[in-house]
């Protein structure tokens, strides 16, 4: 039986003794680990349980960068892949991988397709990069192999190319971007494609939020639903915990996998808050051999749901992403998280692109700016895009109409793999 459908006793009975050799492995592996048992005076043998972890302090983003090799569990000649986060907030890390570690991310994403209501007869076309040291799409295909399905993988981009393939090949299922899943079906109903009589039945959505944090989806989800009658499923993951949260057809929530895992979500004062309730993600990572982590902060804000899920697991789930800890705006008296502004500004049909800017003015608060692609620049459609902004967040933001060329290149300025839609110039 999946640990994921494993009563809570026994979930925790053997997520104590995995943390137990966790621990051990520490202390005799880790430079990082080792240093921090001493300095704080930790004694690892009296830590039996996730609940004891309190009494380690948290890895913050910034250990991890500023000490990546210290992270380091095994010579360098075992190790046999460099995947690297996209640095979305700071430098990217590298995160090294053992031939263990990635049987361990198979495994993961495996179950993550079975999760998805994945099986061996389904086809997925993968419209995302396997290459540039993208942990997820290594993931993705390995998993899929594990399940034994069909893989076409045809990368990002290029929706003419994406819908020869689905007319030729006849997958059953995509992985991709939300925001690009909308560009398909803007590009299938410019050239009169039947999305309707499309082989594609499912989407796994990834990088982007599709749900709101009451699991409604949100108006990205709705935008692909009502063009495309397909059936969506949100991903969370980050390139750190090696490990994926995965909505199941209930579509409450991304599923825990207890056996590779542990998760607490943290309040500001770094204690455990309840269910319901934002918390700050802080995952310590069971089975990894390469670079494990222990109690490391993400920096994601999300909510935890803890009673049985109606597709039968008992695991803990997770909300979508609320915000980003660092990336918190107090933008005149008003706490504002960049996805709930891309949700508005993908509310309105007026914006076709945007960039949010955030940066310090002279007196060190933070300033909102906002670039926008419009569909058709006119004086209405201005007074709509204020007032409509005015009226959702009690505040008015700077904007700055731009062209699609200029969107384009304020989203790859740098040499990061992901769209930029936030920048952060603050001091």
């Amino acid at each position: 039986m999946q640990a994921a459908y494993q009563p809570a006793e026994t979930v925790q009975i053997t997520q104590g003794q995995l943390l137990q050799e966790l621990l051990t492995y520490l202390q005799r592996h880790s430079p990082f680990y080792k240093d921090l048992f001493v300095r704080e005076g930790i004694d690892i043998r009296a830590i039996r349980s996730s609940r004891d972890l309190a009494l380690i302090p948290p890895t913050l983003k910034d250990d991890l960068q500023l000490r990546n090799e210290d992270f380091l569990c095994v010579p360098r000649e075992r190790i046999l892949e460099y995947a690297s986060t996209s640095g979305t907030l700071g430098s990217p890390v590298t995160i090294a991988m053992t031939e263990k570690d990635l049987d361990r991310l198979a495994y993961n994403e495996y179950n993550s397709f079975i999760c998805a209501d994945g099986s061996p007869e389904d086809i997925y076309q993968l419209m995302l990069t396997l290459d540039r040291q993208f942990m997820a799409g290594i993931a993705y295909y390995s998993g899929l192999r594990r399940l034994g399905a069909g893989i076409i993988r045809l990368g990002p981009g290029v929706p003419s190319l994406q819908w020869e393939t689905i007319h030729r090949l006849k997958p059953t299922a995509i992985v991709a971007v939300p925001s690009f899943i909308l560009k398909l079906t803007q590009f299938a109903r410019e050239n009169h494609i039947d999305m309707a009589s499309s082989s594609v039945k499912k989407a796994i959505c990834i990088g982007e939020n599709i749900h709101n944090a009451d699991f409604t989806l949100n108006t990205l989800g709705k935008r692909i639903r009502d063009a495309w009658n397909i059936r969506l499923y949100s991903t969370y993951a980050s390139t750190e915990m090696q490990t994926a949260f995965t909505s199941c057809h209930a579509g409450r929530g991304g599923h825990l996998q207890p056996d590779l895992l542990i998760v607490e979500l943290l309040d500001d004062e770094d204690r455990q808050v309840g269910p319901g309730t934002p918390g700050e993600v802080t995952i310590t990572t069971l089975g990894v051999e390469g670079m494990p982590l222990l109690r490391y902060k993400t920096g994601d804000i999300c909510m935890y749901f803890d009673e049985p899920c109606a597709c039968g697991r008992t695991s803990m789930r997770l909300s979508p992403v609320i915000g980003r800890k660092r990336q918190m705006i107090k933008f005149k008296g008003t706490t504002l998280y960049p996805p709930a502004l891309f949700d508005l500004l993908n509310e309105m049909e007026d914006i076709l692109d945007y960039v949010v800017e955030v940066y310090s003015n002279e007196v060190g608060l933070d300033e909102v700016q906002l670039y926008l692609q419009p569909a058709g620049l006119t004086e209405a459609s201005d007074h709509r895009v204020r007032a409509y902004l005015q009226a959702r967040l009690r505040v008015s933001p700077h904007i700055v109409y731009v062209s699609a060329e200029e969107i384009h290149k304020m989203h790859f300025s740098g040499s990061g793999r992901k769209a930029v839609k936030f920048v952060d110039k603050r001091n």
